[in-house]
């Protein structure tokens, strides 16, 4: 590995199995059935979401990748920051663009990718020390849920979570989470935060519900997942996926349901599950936010906008159809 590279690893061996043991047995031993999302994306859920940002009905993947296209320049010359962290790395395809626009002006010196896959980090790492050579890469396999303490210290950091994760949490895990990352950023240190923006409602539902059924066929596969590693006959094809729009959250849901009672059986767990007809089980949630609501969420959590750019602006203020946030908040 390039001496540029260092690597901690803050996940115990076996750490995914004991945890998708921990979560599956907590899932199905509840009402209403609440599964954590992180479990959609092994390698099929990965090529299939892969595969959903590319859909011409999926317009937040490339609504951020414009914002960040226009305003990296801008976003460098803010911060001044010097250490880049991202949360939930993955291969860092959009953030190169920010990399790109702080390594010009020469004030970058470390990137901090966080991811849980730590053969994804380390392939990623090793592409990123050839595109910029000289620049200190510290990865940290962890969970950001869980492991934002370990995150190396700067001078100056700027932390980016983008591609709408935040709305992936329930409002008190935002809370939570947006409590956690303002703890260990210091004063006078920013947060690059990409959110999905509230919009006609019928636009967000026919997002995440394709004519090619690419969604189904990703939200379906956890429970390949299920089958496939604790040893369980859940009928795939008796659960039906549902995508539906809470108002009141302004969310999507994204929810599979029975269309038969069901009996299965998870052999790992030694446990024996069912359905009742039209039971559902909660596999993800997708917040859409209005600026407000953003703000006065970041404020709790010690966090102030500095910037707030839209891909679609109007001339009345009014957000637009597809319309994505990015937030450059700063630690007050």
């Amino acid at each position: 590995m390039s001496p540029s590279i260092t690597i901690d690893t803050y996940l115990p061996p076996g750490w995914a199995d004991e945890e998708l043991l921990a979560d599956i047995r907590r899932t199905f031993s509840s009402t209403p059935k609440v599964l954590r999302p992180k479990w959609l994306y092994d390698d099929a859920g990965s090529a299939l979401f892969d595969d959903i940002t590319r859909l011409a009905a999926y317009y937040p993947t490339e609504a951020e990748r414009s914002i960040l296209a226009e305003h990296s320049d801008e976003i460098a010359s803010l911060t001044s920051a010097d250490t880049i962290i991202e949360l939930g790395s993955g291969t860092s395809d959009k953030t190169r663009l920010v990399l790109d626009a702080f390594w010009a002006t020469g004030q970058l010196t470390r990137f901090c990718p966080l991811d849980v896959s730590e053969e994804t980090l380390v392939r990623a790492a090793r592409m990123l020390a050839e595109r910029y050579p000289g620049l200190e890469i510290h990865g940290v396999v962890g969970d950001f849920n869980e492991h934002l303490h370990h995150l190396p210290e700067g001078t100056k950091r700027m932390v980016a979570f983008l591609g709408s994760t935040l709305g992936n949490f329930y409002a008190e895990e935002r809370r939570a989470f947006l409590g956690a990352l303002g703890d260990v950023l210091s004063e006078g240190e920013f947060l690059l935060l990409g959110i999905d923006l509230a919009k006609d409602a019928q636009r967000i539902v026919d997002a995440y519900n394709d004519d090619s059924g690419t969604t189904e066929q990703f939200i379906e596969n956890v429970i390949a997942v299920i089958n496939r590693k604790l040893d369980a006959d859940i009928p795939i094809e008796q659960l039906d996926y549902v995508p539906l729009w809470d108002a009141r959250e302004e969310r999507l849901d994204m929810r599979l349901r029975a269309s038969m009672p069901i009996d299965a059986r998870i052999g790992a767990l030694d446990l024996d599950i069912e359905f009742t007809e039209g039971e559902e089980l909660r596999v993800e949630v997708s917040t859409k936010f209005r600026p407000d609501r953003i703000a006065e969420e970041l404020a709790e959590a010690g966090f102030s906008i500095d910037r707030f750019w839209t891909s679609a602006p109007s001339e009345d203020g009014r957000l637009l159809d597809h319309d994505f946030g990015l937030i450059l908040a700063v630690r007050g």
